[in-house]
């Protein structure tokens, strides 16, 4: 998979050359590449934002650099393009799975007050949020983005660790244990040692219906 990233602001992306993702990325599995808009910006001081017409607070993305980068990075529209935005479709975990299926993904990160709304127009495919907030720019969704994707890329997990987790059949995850056994006086569940796969089975079960009442009733609906 090819996830190709557009932003004022490049350096921020330097968590996604770590853990998980760094391997992946350092194995050929995914290809992350970050472009930095100001560098197709074509006035004299690189400029890439400007007052908004009508009047407002803030400041507002020009379309001028943003498009001609995408234009320049995806000349023939083969990536689904995908601008962050609060006001876009709700990112989730089937989202992800979905977006896992393509072979080329574009991620436009806008800043300030926003982008001007003909980039939008001309080249978005879809707009996209991570919540119902609004962060300073589209930076850190476009990480949460690229990091929960490439989770569903073949490779970089194994396919039983996703098997199991939040959301993947409804529920939240059930609570994990490791050694040692006793931790300043409390100990793991005994039917986690017993050793026996069909009750272990059962309680972990038992505990993700137990937490997703407690915390996500709705995904009990």
């Amino acid at each position: 998979m090819n996830i190709t990233v557009l932003t004022l602001f490049p350096e921020m992306f330097a968590p996604l050359k770590e853990s998980i993702i760094g391997r992946a990325t350092d194995s050929g599995k995914l290809n992350i590449n970050i472009v930095n808009i100001r560098d197709y910006a074509e006035n004299k001081h690189l400029k890439c934002d400007d007052y908004p017409f009508g009047g407002g607070a803030g400041m507002v993305m020009m379309p001028q650099p943003a498009g001609s980068a995408i234009e320049a990075v995806d000349p023939e529209h083969k990536a689904y393009r995908i601008f962050m935005s609060p006001r876009g479709r709700t990112f989730s975990q089937k989202i992800a799975v979905e977006l896992s299926a393509k072979s080329d993904i574009l991620l436009l990160c806008g800043h300030y007050e926003g982008i001007d709304q003909r980039v939008i127009d001309m080249y978005i495919d879809e707009e996209m949020s991570i919540g119902d907030y609004v962060l300073t720019g589209g930076e850190l969704p476009a990480m949460v983005v690229c990091d929960c994707v490439a989770r569903y890329v073949d490779g970089v997990i194994s396919r039983d660790s996703l098997k199991d987790e939040s959301f993947s059949a409804g529920l939240l995850e059930y609570p994990q244990y490791t050694r040692p056994a006793v931790y300043k006086g409390m100990s793991v569940p005994e039917v986690l040692l017993s050793g026996n796969h069909a009750e272990v089975d059962k309680w972990r079960r038992e505990q993700s219906e137990i937490i997703t009442r407690r915390n996500r009733p709705d995904l009990l609906k």
